[in-house]
């Protein structure tokens, strides 16, 4: 019997660890899909969001080609397409991101990573601002409290960033009264308003604000998911935290919740692959 066990405890060890090799080199496509009055006509988005420098094949090739397959409208970013760390290196993601630039219309809103190193020189030296000047260099222009309008489609992209500080762990931060609106102003009530906020925790404050869709990242999906259970912990180290990924609703808005596509410390990833969101949105006709 205790051969028996052991055998048995060995063989749940070895799937364990192809489960963890395989999710964390390997992403899915997911794709939602949304109706409303206020759109023009059918738009794609492909989403990304927790690239954290990670690369599928050279140069990100086959990432490119799964988004290339979609033949989208335009990409958004959600955030942490790099990763804080003075050793880290972002030239290959900002070639990446330039390939993608050359292609579609793309709009890039910071996630936590992008915003610490700009804030804290004394920790991570002239990254951040060897980032950004990479980054305009390529011909991309961050949307940091900033939004652009789509009249074609009847949409207006926002891309928001909230304070570090409402990035803790072990509890979430209130925001102020009337902080959304500090940063990006009030919401175009006449077109499809889509808010790319990195942190998820905030989705009540982003509905309330007036978003018709909340794009989000951050959580990685849990790092492990568990059935029933969904992601197991979240940056802020939640177990089980409400907001791991998928779709959520508030209101009158919807939030899509990107599983992430690459890692970062720990680099892992089980019954939680990589993914790529495809958003298909199209006038409400009824």
């Amino acid at each position: 019997m205790f051969k028996i066990i052991c055998t048995v405890f060995a063989l749940l060890i070895i799937i364990g660890l192809w489960v963890i090799l395989y999710d964390t080199h390997h992403f899915v496509i997911r794709r939602y899909p949304f109706s409303s009055e206020k759109i023009k006509k059918p738009v794609k988005l492909v989403m990304l969001s927790d690239l954290h420098n990670y690369q599928y094949g050279k140069d990100n090739a086959q990432l490119l080609a799964a988004i290339e397959k979609e033949v989208p409208d335009a990409v958004v970013l959600a955030g942490d397409m790099i990763t804080a760390g003075k050793k880290e290196k972002f030239e290959k993601t900002v070639e990446f991101l330039k390939k993608i630039k050359d292609k579609y219309p793309l709009y890039y809103a910071y996630g936590n990573h992008e915003q610490k190193i700009k804030l804290y020189t004394d920790r991570y030296g002239d990254l951040g601002e060897r980032y950004e000047k990479a980054l305009l260099e390529a011909g991309i222009m961050p949307l940091c409290n900033a939004h652009v309008s789509l009249p074609e489609w009847g949409i207006t992209v926002y891309g928001l960033e909230i304070g570090h500080e409402y990035f803790q762990r072990f509890k979430t931060k209130p925001f102020p009264d009337a902080y959304l609106e500090s940063l990006i102003g009030e919401k175009d009530k006449d077109s499809f308003g889509v808010l790319l906020a990195h942190n998820p925790e905030y989705f009540p404050e982003y509905a309330e604000w007036g978003a018709d869709l909340v794009l989000s990242g951050h959580v990685h999906g849990g790092i492990v998911r568990l059935p029933f259970l969904g992601g197991v912990i979240s940056p802020a180290i939640r177990l089980f935290p409400k907001y791991d990924g998928g779709l959520f609703f508030e209101k009158e808005s919807h939030m899509v919740l990107g599983r992430g596509i690459g890692t970062h410390s720990p680099n892992v990833r089980m019954f939680n692959p990589g993914e790529l969101v495809v958003i298909e949105l199209s006038p409400d006709r009824e």
